[in-house]
């Protein structure tokens, strides 16, 4: 059985510029934002839940981007099949741009050159 979610009126939709406490927002945001425009070269704050080594090769960030960007492609896309109208457009808008992503990231896998010694290089055959 499919669990239909509750619909929302449109008092209560969260996207509703009514329900956005602005002020209280602004008030967060606005120190981080200033401070970080204040001081371009301070860096971002580093956060210990999604954190990536500063060793990692650009080989392994490719990779794994190209692995996040083909998983948003088939999430945004069994979205799509379960919206209709403009949330369902909206949907496969997320899903072509993280198909496009998705290439660029192959092409520029093609363009890496590989370290010496991973490359497999044809063995000469004596004739």
């Amino acid at each position: 059985m499919k669990k239909i979610p509750p619909t929302l009126s449109d008092s209560q939709n969260p996207s509703s510029d009514d329900n956005v406490d602005t002020p209280k927002l602004s008030d967060i945001t606005e120190p981080l934002v200033s401070a970080r425009l204040r001081n371009p070269k301070r860096p971002d704050p580093i956060s210990h839940v999604f954190a990536i080594l500063p060793d990692a090769d650009k080989e392994s960030l490719l990779c794994h981007a190209c692995e996040t960007l083909a998983s948003l492609n088939v999430m945004s896309t069994d979205l799509a099949c379960d919206l209709e109208g403009s949330h369902r457009n909206v949907a496969l808008a997320i899903q072509q741009l993280a198909t496009l992503a998705e290439l660029l990231v192959n092409r520029a896998l093609d363009l890496v050159e590989l370290p010496e010694g991973s490359r497999e290089t044809p063995t000469p055959s004596h004739h």
